[in-house]
């Protein structure tokens, strides 16, 4: 988005070359010299004013860049030199609020992060050892299955399990022990 406002163009001023003879017509506007000045006295400034706009160094940098090409661009719209400071910095300036807003706006577009996944490899370890569990279950007995269920996998205290299955306390413990203890060595068993 172009920062000058375009100038209604000038008439070109005649100015004689004595040398030929010849008379040359030159645009009234700033000089590419004049502009070369300005960026050598002024860049720092320049780069400070982007600085206290933007967060990070090569941001700045790239906006006064992108600045003076700009105003270089119109220089012939640019009918008072003294003014080409000016332009250059309402160019940091808005340059600088555009740069912002595109990261505002890449910020709201960015996709929200997934939940840690798994990966292939590891989602497939957990499927084999899911099987594996399963298969090691079925060969318990009943009751040390069913403890064992309501208990780890219902997440149920050990007295929910023995009210719930109708049993003792007691015996809610020792078909847990001997099914934790009978899963193990199946689990450990090479399939």
């Amino acid at each position: 988005m172009p920062v000058i406002a375009p100038m209604p163009a000038a008439r070109p001023a005649r100015i004689s070359n004595q040398r030929d003879g010849a008379e040359e017509d030159v645009a009234a506007g700033t000089t590419v010299d004049h502009l070369t000045e300005t960026y050598r006295v002024h860049y720092r400034s320049l780069l400070g004013l982007a600085a206290l706009l933007l967060d990070d160094t090569a941001s700045c940098e790239d906006v006064v860049q992108e600045a003076f090409i700009r105003v270089h661009s119109a220089r012939k719209r640019v009918r008072d030199p003294e003014k080409t400071l000016a332009y250059l910095r309402q160019t940091v300036v808005n340059l600088s609020r555009s740069a912002l807003r595109r990261r505002i706006l890449g910020l709201k577009l960015l996709s929200k992060p997934m939940p840690d996944m798994a990966s292939a490899e590891e989602g497939a370890y957990d499927q084999l050892e899911r099987d594996s569990l399963i298969k090691a279950m079925k060969g318990l007995q009943r009751r040390q299955r069913e403890v064992l269920v309501l208990r780890y996998f219902a997440d149920m205290t050990e007295a929910q399990v023995a009210e719930t299955l109708g049993i003792s306390l007691g015996s809610v413990k020792a078909y847990g022990s001997r099914g934790i203890a009978a899963l193990r060595v199946a689990m450990e068993a090479p399939a």
